[in-house]
């Protein structure tokens, strides 16, 4: 089961205590992913479509326990094997139907089908509780989250950009960064933010999900870190062997051409140690002299002899100005 899928299974067994809040739930799943349809002489049937069983069980049960209706569901299968299935939950009674329209205010009093998109006067989504129950019932209705392990992205597909306005609109309420791009016919909202995503499953009330995901970001950023450090002692160490290797090289170039009796004795002391102990950090190199000298000392005599080293080979016979 993908992470998204684990999610939405969560959720479709989270039930509100509240009516209210259940009521806020069926108004996202039906306005995201269900059809209202009038019959010739002006009969309405509200029908949802999914592919998740999770999502077909929990609007059956929101519908069960909030106006105790009857409903039609069915199952349909994929031409092919693997295919998924497609669950249609239906409300085939008139009378029922216009129960849940006007009570998820998605039909006026004059029974036009226009649900009222502002955040303002929408009394359905008043209450932070039942901002939760909306944006819940979205997720579930058009929602989905990408692999934690692969990377971060929360989503919800909405078919216009009035809702997907509303939906943003609320989440913004809880101090997220939800986001809109339009994609083909579809305008998604988006959250790409770890820390975010967290935030959201925890508005959805998902604490399963919230402590998978939480865990995986733990283990993945102390990766990070790791990696960063071992990264950084690798170049450290690069930058120290080859600055020795520089300093070898520069070393026995001046032993070859002039020798070191021509070098003042402290400079001759860093020279004839530096070429003994190859692997020594400036810090052992200092601490081997006598006296011994700081890390600036050491380092300020392999600098002169590097210049003089340049000044040879400058010097050498054949070389142009």
């Amino acid at each position: 089961m993908s992470f998204s899928s684990q999610v939405k299974d969560e959720l479709s067994r989270q039930l509100s205590p509240a009516r209210h809040c259940r009521i806020a739930e069926i108004a996202a799943i039906i306005s995201l992913c269900g059809r209202v349809q009038i019959s010739e002489n002006d009969r309405y049937r509200i029908k949802i479509t999914t592919e998740n069983a999770a999502v077909a069980r929990k609007y059956f049960t929101l519908l069960k326990k909030t106006f105790n209706i009857s409903t039609d569901v069915s199952i349909r299968r994929g031409a092919e094997k693997r295919s998924s299935h497609t669950y249609t939950v239906g409300i085939s009674s008139h009378e029922d139907s216009m129960r849940v329209l006007q009570a998820a205010k998605l039909i006026d009093r004059h029974g036009e089908i226009e649900e009222n998109l502002s955040l303002a006067q929408n009394v359905v989504i008043m209450q932070s509780c039942c901002k939760r129950a909306f944006i819940r019932g979205a997720f579930l209705a058009a929602g989905s989250i990408s692999d934690p392990e692969k990377f971060y992205h929360f989503e919800i597909a909405c078919a216009s950009e009035a809702k997907a306005l509303q939906l943003q609109g609320l989440i913004l309420t809880f101090g997220l960064d939800a986001r809109i791009v339009q994609r083909k016919r579809y305008y998604v909202v988006y959250i790409k933010e770890g820390s975010q995503i967290v935030d959201i499953l925890n508005v959805m009330e998902a604490p399963v999900a919230l402590m998978e995901l939480e865990n995986i970001r733990i283990v993945k950023e102390m990766r990070g870190s790791v990696n960063r450090q071992v990264n950084c002692e690798t170049a450290n160490i690069n930058k120290t062997v080859s600055a020795a290797v520089k300093q070898m090289e520069d070393i026995a170039f001046i032993r070859d051409t002039v020798g070191f009796d021509v070098l003042p004795d402290g400079l001759q002391e860093i020279a004839r140690l530096r070429l003994s102990r190859p692997e020594a950090t400036l810090k052992e190199l200092g601490e081997a002299l006598d006296p011994p000298v700081g890390k600036s000392g050491v380092n300020h005599r392999l600098r002169k002899l590097g210049s003089m080293a340049e000044r040879l080979r400058e010097q050498r016979p054949g070389k142009q100005a």
